[in-house]
């Protein structure tokens, strides 16, 4: 008896938005693919501004934030997987970036006072 193994090509995203509750992708095959923000938690803390801040990686195949550091690969997306990310790291990122934006505030406010 033998096995016959079939190869799937999967698409390339090609395109990315991010709306105030979805991430929506264009794949190369023509489809639109959609998934709840709540999936992917850096996402849905981060800014409008740092969410449009993407660039496809591995020839399409992921998508990468730099500036929050997340990774979402077109085959999680198309086979329906939120993030992979347990609690304590999601916590032990979303505490440094508290820390980060009091310190940029703090910043803007010292400068703002030394231009008054």
């Amino acid at each position: 008896m033998s096995i016959s193994v079939i190869e799937i090509e999967l698409p390339r995203a090609e395109d990315v938005r991010v709306t105030n509750d979805s991430l929506i992708v264009d794949l190369s095959d023509g489809r639109t693919i959609s998934a709840p923000l709540e999936w992917f938690p850096r996402l849905l803390h981060a800014t409008p501004e740092e969410r449009s801040n993407w660039r496809l990686i591995g020839r399409g195949h992921g998508i990468h934030w730099e500036e929050i550091d997340e990774d979402i690969s077109v085959e999680g997306l198309v086979a329906g997987r939120p993030s992979g990310e347990s609690q304590r790291s999601f916590k032990k990122w979303i505490d440094q970036r508290r820390s980060r934006l009091t310190k940029r505030s703090t910043g803007r406010a010292k400068t703002a006072r030394r231009l008054a």
